[in-house]
């Protein structure tokens, strides 16, 4: 019994030294997988570019660092984060407003002032909406190397506006800017913005105040009356227009009729002269011997009567027509 005891213990201390070194390269090849898997988590990374917007791609090492030329496109990316570098930017249109109200916007005054063509001071809320191009994000990032599109709205962004509105602003008066020819001055200020912010892929979509611009008290006062005044000017000329076109229409009926009047008159004068000129001898005896015949026509053959009286009178009595 020993023997057999003796036995088995030695088949399973042979199998075991047989099958170390197999076990051994297990534990090895789980090793490398594992530390292969740990690498593999530093060494690349998984992200996901969104609908709307793109990535660039920042070479951190190796002869082409910096931005990449090529933007990354919508969609998954698998880069490492030793060497590279993903940010990403919005392409859709986005709109701030720079407003006085603190429950727009940031809650902050943010009003934008500056001069006109006389010096005056205005101040003014406004609204602006942009959009970056795709094709040249990596230029917009190569220019102002930000990530954080906050940072450029309200800071580059907003420097560039207000600087744009004071250079126009200088050609243009108060009350230009405050009246009839804001929306000229408007134009002009979205046309420089998008000329300082084109090359770097920013385009303006849309600019504007939100309400009126304001100026001290005493100017706009000042420029209501003038325009009240210039309003009702209009108003007066309009009324003496209508007045002159009516009275020169009631003329100008006056003037027909007598014309009418005048031509019937002359049409009728003109009828006589021809009727006296055909009034011959002979039309004339040609008339009275039709008028006699048409009396002997009506005749009835009775001869006329005579009858007495009242007092010493005579009466003739001619016969009755038939």
């Amino acid at each position: 019994m020993d023997m057999f005891r003796k036995g088995g213990r030695d088949d399973a201390e042979f199998e075991m030294k047989r099958a170390a070194p197999f076990l051994k390269l297990g534990i090895i090849a789980i090793g490398v997988l594992l530390v292969l898997l740990v690498m593999g988590l530093f060494l690349l990374r998984v992200t996901r570019i969104e609908p709307g917007h793109v990535g660039v791609q920042i070479n951190l090492a190796g002869n082409q660092r910096g931005a990449s030329e090529i933007p990354v496109r919508t969609g998954w990316v698998v880069y490492s984060p030793l060497s590279t570098e993903i940010i990403e930017f919005p392409t859709y249109v986005q709109t701030v407003k720079w407003t006085k109200d603190v429950n727009e916007g940031h809650p902050i005054n943010e009003e934008m002032g500056f001069n006109s063509k006389e010096g005056m001071e205005i101040f003014v809320d406004v609204s602006l909406s942009y959009a970056i191009e795709a094709a040249k994000v990596p230029d917009f990032y190569v220019k102002y190397r930000v990530s954080d599109m906050d940072t450029f709205t309200h800071g580059i962004l907003r420097d560039v506006v207000r600087n744009s509105l004071n250079e126009v602003a200088s050609t243009y008066t108060v009350e230009d800017i405050y009246g009839e020819k804001k929306a000229e001055f408007l134009r002009k200020v979205q046309s420089q913005i998008e000329q300082k912010m084109a090359p770097v892929g920013v385009s303006v979509q849309q600019f504007g105040f939100i309400g009126a611009p304001r100026v001290p008290a005493v100017i706009a006062a000042a420029i209501t009356a003038k325009a009240q005044a210039i309003q009702k000017s209009e108003q007066a000329r309009n009324e003496l227009a209508t007045t002159q076109a009516e009275a020169a229409k009631k003329i100008a009926e006056a003037e027909g009729d007598a014309k009418s009047l005048v031509t019937r008159a002359q049409g009728e004068a003109d009828a006589n002269r021809i009727r006296q000129n055909s009034l011959t001898p002979q039309l004339l005896e040609l008339r009275r011997i039709e008028n006699s015949r048409a009396l002997i026509d009506k005749w009835n053959g009775q001869l006329p009567t005579v009858e007495a009286g009242q007092g010493s009178g005579m009466i003739l009595q001619l016969p009755k027509p038939q």
